[in-house]
């Protein structure tokens, strides 16, 4: 553990958190995604596994060191409900408010399809896997800037 940090940020996730550029995308998923075959074409290889943990409560710790893109009309994306995209879940409610808390500000939350979701989280940096057990908690997070002044 380390000093100020959440202590649900594993030594893989901090890694790949700091690791990532601005414009790269995390994906954060339930239990039931299939992490493991997605995993393998990030450029992590393989899921950061966060077992245990709501995924309302992954959100809140990786949002609190990673900051949305800015500058893009989707920092932060949903997998859509099947058939019906118009729905967002109770799960999805949730991690919308940590985006929300976050962001200090309302966020949009974009619907992908599923499988189009699947290939979008292939192509992300790394896969974060929560054992959350409620479908479609899966989530797509574009990392911003973090700008400052050379000491």
């Amino acid at each position: 553990m380390l000093k100020g940090l959440d202590p649900i940020l594993s030594p893989d996730l901090l890694w790949a958190l700091a690791a990532m550029g601005h414009g790269d995308d995390l994906a954060l998923v339930d239990g039931n995604h299939p992490a493991q075959a997605i995993a393998k074409n990030t450029v992590f290889g393989r899921p950061i596994l966060l077992s245990g943990i709501p995924i309302e409560r992954a959100a809140r710790a990786i949002l609190s060191l990673l900051p949305l893109d800015q500058y893009v009309p989707d920092p932060a994306r949903r997998m859509e409900v099947v058939g019906d995209a118009v729905t967002v879940p109770p799960v999805q409610q949730a991690v919308q408010a940590e985006i929300d808390r976050a962001a200090e500000t309302a966020t949009v939350l974009l619907g992908i399809e599923r499988f189009a979701f699947y290939d979008a989280a292939k192509q992300a940096f790394a896969v974060v896997q929560v054992s959350d057990p409620r479908p479609y908690g899966c989530f797509l997070f574009r990392k911003g800037v973090i700008a400052g002044d050379v000491a």
